[in-house]
């Protein structure tokens, strides 16, 4: 997850340049990206299956995401699934350990 806006007109090159460039991560990695617009209200994920990206996209009807703070945060998936089901995911532990 990036923290901080992203403009969502952004597609597969924009959004992967911005994986690749600005937070100097893997983008064949298999790692779920997200990014979100500045009022909270759309998220776009974007990940690699093995044979091409996937850009996925949300947007709520009511409310708002709770998108966290600044700089690059992972997700536990029980949280991925939180945030993108529009539920509070601030202050939650994972609840094992690797």
């Amino acid at each position: 997850m990036r923290a901080g806006p992203t403009d969502l007109r952004l597609g597969f090159e924009g959004l992967s340049a911005i994986v690749q460039g600005q937070l100097q991560q893997d983008l064949l990695s298999g790692t779920v990206f997200l990014f979100c617009n500045r009022p909270r209200t759309r998220l776009k994920a974007l990940s690699w299956d093995g044979s091409g990206l996937w850009l996925s996209a949300k947007r709520l009807e009511k409310g708002t995401f709770a998108w966290r703070g600044d700089g690059d945060v992972e997700l536990e998936p029980a949280q991925f699934y939180a945030l993108v089901a529009g539920l509070e995911i601030k202050g939650w532990r994972p609840w094992y350990r690797r």
